[in-house]
């Protein structure tokens, strides 16, 4: 809809219960026509309706939602065939919930060998779940990723960047992306932010106001997995809600903090070489020297990321570093993250390698 395409969309999904009303307060939502029945039980007719529908409307992209399945249940991979010859889309969309792992290979697999698989969307990508199992979908059927979802709004649908995909797996982070995230707030504040950010200064204030921003970015996980050395460390597994309680509370630390340790230009050599200020700050924020502490060490990683920005014009000169990153650390840390069944079916760690070098190729083109 963004680029002016005239879209809707059709409820094929007749097997689970609220289906059709979630789907329709979506389309609603997004303001796109939907077409659905109460009465029809077959998906196909149901499919073959709607898509008959929107084409003499004249209608440019019509999406048919069907139900999801099982790899073990054999009749709805042939329901979803008989969905495919009745109305001959122009892609097949595989969508991937990155929390079930590797079990990712199992499932493309089976969708693969019905149907002919055109591309994947990778959903759940927020939190901890970083996607490793995609890579070995992306194995099994030949298919590109041109979706991921970080969060459960609209706006938490993304374009796919493979090569940030890599990055955020090897836990390098996403500079970009954090750049993009803040400037999207559209705040003068934000923008002088930016702007000291490139001139390698970062304060401890610096870090509380983005803190701040972070909470209203949307998903924390989704925010912190873009900070390179910061996000594993910092978010706690399945649990977002603790990792929030723990942001807000470095925040209450940083309130105890006087306007000298604030706005030092290195908050953590100024702790260091003055220890008597974790004490009073532990004190006044009414929690141990440890908490202080690990607040200081936190706030080292964006000071040296703040560092690595300094002169930067969009990051680009860092990105190029990046890619400049050893293929066989990339591949050896990539390897780690994959069964090992499935790294053999993927031809070992030297296929392995040769799909990072196809990824990487493709990045260029999504620059270009």
């Amino acid at each position: 809809m963004k680029h002016g395409w005239k879209t809707a969309l059709v409820c094929a999904d007749t097997f689970r219960a609220g289906a059709f009303d979630q789907l329709q307060q979506n389309a609603s939502k997004v303001r796109i026509p939907f077409y659905g029945s109460y009465t029809e039980s077959d998906p196909v007719v149901v499919a073959m309706n709607g898509v008959e529908i929107f084409r003499k409307e004249k209608f440019e992209l019509i999406i048919v939602d069907t139900s999801g399945r099982h790899a073990q249940e054999e009749s709805l991979f042939e329901e979803m065939l008989e969905i495919s010859n009745s109305i001959k889309p122009d892609n097949i969309i595989f969508v991937i919930d990155a929390s079930i792992g590797q079990a990712c290979e199992l499932h493309a697999q089976a969708f693969k060998s019905k149907v002919d698989i055109g591309s994947i969307i990778v959903t759940k990508l927020d939190g901890h779940a970083k996607g490793g199992g995609a890579l070995s979908a992306i194995a099994a059927t030949k298919s590109p990723i041109i979706f991921i979802g970080t969060g459960e709004y609209f706006d938490n649908f993304e374009v796919f960047k493979t090569k940030l995909f890599i990055d955020k797996l090897l836990g390098i982070g996403d500079i970009q992306g954090l750049y993009d995230k803040i400037i999207s707030l559209n705040s003068e504040h934000d923008k002088s932010f930016i702007i000291n950010a490139k001139a390698g200064q970062f304060t401890l204030r610096n870090m509380y106001e983005q803190f701040q921003n972070f909470m209203k970015m949307g998903s924390l996980g989704q925010v912190i997995s873009m900070i390179p050395g910061f996000g594993t460390e910092f978010m706690s597994k399945n649990d977002e809600q603790k990792s929030q309680a723990r942001l807000k509370k470095m925040m209450c630390i940083m309130d105890s903090m006087n306007d000298i340790e604030l706005d030092h230009i290195d908050g953590a050599k100024l702790f260091k070489s003055q220890p008597g200020r974790y004490t009073r700050v532990a004190n006044g924020a009414g929690v141990s020297l440890c908490d202080v502490k690990d607040l200081i060490v936190q706030y080292s990683q964006f000071y040296k990321m703040m560092e690595r920005m300094k002169g930067l014009s969009k990051f680009g000169n860092m990105q190029r570093n990046i890619n400049s990153i050893n293929m066989q650390r990339i591949t050896s840390q990539m390897s780690e993250l994959i069964d090992p069944g499935v790294l053999s079916h993927m031809g070992g760690t030297s296929g392995l390698s040769s799909m990072i070098r196809q990824l990487q190729q493709s990045s260029r083109t999504d620059r270009s």
